[in-house]
């Protein structure tokens, strides 16, 4: 059995440390990508305060080339199945490689709202082989949520991820 829970006064450098030493052991040794992308989808659940969504979604092929995403495990209320290549705050940062820090959703051109209750997010590219495989997904219900050190923390998490999801 698996007990991960910060605790609630860590700085957000150690909150991140944290996280992905768990996310690190409950990793190293599946081969599943969906099974460790369910996991650690539940572990940001538990390390990152202020969340109304928190998953991941995947860059599949599709019939033109460019590619899209597809959602992935995630712990929230339900969302967008497919997001272009491009589009919205996710298919920005998956089409870019760059990850996507937003104090305002709806500030942010051409926005794709899955939820109305989500005011912030930060999405961080998953890079493979200098490929895009998938994008990290964190949405706040709160303004301005999201802090430079937030989006570290997860592309951090995301490097540890690159190849085990």
């Amino acid at each position: 059995m698996y007990d991960f829970k910060p605790d609630e006064n860590l700085d957000a450098n150690e909150r991140y440390r944290q996280l992905c030493n768990a996310a690190d052991a409950l990793t190293a040794t599946e081969s599943d990508p969906i099974a460790n992308m369910a996991n650690i989808a539940a572990l940001i659940w538990e390390f990152v305060p202020g969340l109304n969504w928190a998953g991941f979604y995947r860059v599949l092929e599709n019939d033109d080339g460019e590619g899209e995403l597809v959602l992935g495990p995630f712990v929230g209320r339900p969302a967008c199945i497919r997001i272009p290549m491009g589009a919205g705050v996710c298919g920005t940062a998956a089409k870019t490689g760059a990850t996507q820090l937003v104090e305002d959703v709806h500030a942010f051109p051409g926005h794709i709202a899955c939820d109305s209750a989500s005011l912030s997010e930060v999405v961080v590219p998953v890079v493979r082989n200098d490929q895009v495989v998938a994008v990290i997904d964190l949405d706040s219900p709160e303004p301005a949520r999201f802090k430079p050190e937030d989006a570290a923390g997860i592309e951090q998490l995301a490097r540890l991820l690159a190849n085990r999801i």
